[in-house]
């Protein structure tokens, strides 16, 4: 339901409830017309405090921990209504004939007593004035307003810090994109520099694959999302892209779920663990492996492993020495998937490899 809607809402509540508990207060003396305009004036009257207390008292008083200015206010409010209840009561008793006492019977009043072989006697003083009635609904009155300001107060403040939580997230996140993609590019850029001096045709090629993936980055990828095949397509480029300067010592497998079920994911959120693959699981001189599976589980659960070998002298720690690619691909992952992803690194496999791997629920 629409935020206004639940205000109206609210508010419509609000207004039931008061006339539901006031015009089913009793008549007292009066009855038919007299009591209906009686109650009415008390009705708008508590709906104008509702809404001062509610309004202005609340966060002007009580938010600003004036405590004993508030509570002035509310007694104020009390006795004001309590006064004007008795004196339009009053008006209204005699207009019809029935002022026949000089202290008459309402709420509050008690029935005339007669005193053992005595006068008659009767109430007198405050309690001739004070309805049990009237000040009870005004101090509920008050305190539906008071309990009506605090969540509307808090639900202004948990929209903003929802706000605040949202632009910190864009910010960051643009933060963090935009240290991912110079870093992917500077190095692709290096080892096509390295290409044009081997083999110029392969080299053109590199830079064909490359185009692509900028495409891909900066226009595929503008809403923040991507399509799951069009972020396994990018990791195909950047896997065949490396594999051109590769050796026969290297051994690459690329696994895909087949049929692969569409689901939107963050762009390149997967490319910087098959980086560090690359950047730390390749030798010249020894044979190396590097093994990428990715999984569909379910259409939207993502599985994806990935391991490559580890030699004795170069440290591959998610964290540590290993540029800023995957410190940042983890904080976004805590970013955009809170509680909806499992990340776990174990640098040594008893196969002697390391091994990257990540459940995460896309939706």
């Amino acid at each position: 339901m629409p935020r206004q809607a639940q205000t109206w809402l609210l508010h419509a509540v609000i207004w039931v409830l008061l006339g539901v508990l006031l015009f089913t207060q009793p008549a007292g003396r009066l009855s038919g017309r007299p009591y209906y305009l009686l109650q009415a004036a008390l009705f708008v009257t508590s709906l104008s405090i509702f809404y001062l207390n509610s309004n202005w008292a609340v966060p002007r008083l009580l938010y600003h921990r004036r405590v004993l200015l508030y509570i002035g206010f509310v007694v104020i409010v009390v006795l004001g209504v309590v006064m004007a209840h008795r004196r339009l009561q009053t008006y209204f008793e005699a207009s019809i004939g029935n002022f026949r006492q000089e202290v008459p019977q309402s709420y509050g009043l008690g029935p005339r007593e007669r005193g053992p072989g005595g006068p008659q006697r009767s109430q007198s003083g405050i309690l001739g004035w004070v309805n049990p009635a009237v000040v009870l609904s005004t101090l509920l009155v008050v305190g539906l307003g008071t309990s009506v300001a605090a969540v509307q107060r808090g639900q202004r403040e948990s929209q903003l810090r929802q706000a605040l939580e949202q632009e910190k997230l864009s910010t960051e996140l643009s933060w963090l994109k935009a240290q991912i993609n110079p870093h992917f590019f500077f190095n692709t850029l290096n080892n096509i520099y390295s290409l044009t001096l081997l083999d110029g045709e392969r080299a053109r090629e590199a830079i064909h694959r490359l185009s692509r993936m900028m495409r891909y980055v900066l226009y595929d990828t503008q809403h923040g999302t991507a399509q799951l095949s069009q972020e396994v397509q990018f990791l195909q480029d950047y896997i065949d892209l490396m594999q051109l300067r590769l050796t026969d010592n290297v051994q690459i497998e690329f696994t895909t779920p087949h049929p692969l079920q569409e689901a939107p994911i963050a762009p390149m959120i997967l490319l910087t663990f098959v980086e560090n693959a690359f950047k730390h699981g390749v030798s010249t001189l020894a044979p190396s492996r590097i093994r990428i599976t990715v999984q569909q589980p379910t259409p939207q659960t993502l599985e994806v492993t990935v391991q490559n070998s580890v030699f004795a002298d170069r440290p591959v720690a998610l964290d540590e020495n290993s540029g800023i690619g995957l410190v940042n691909t983890r904080r976004r992952l805590e970013l955009l998937y809170p509680n909806r992803h499992t990340l776990t690194v174990t640098e040594q496999t008893p196969e002697h490899e390391y091994q990257v791997h990540l459940l995460l629920r896309l939706s």
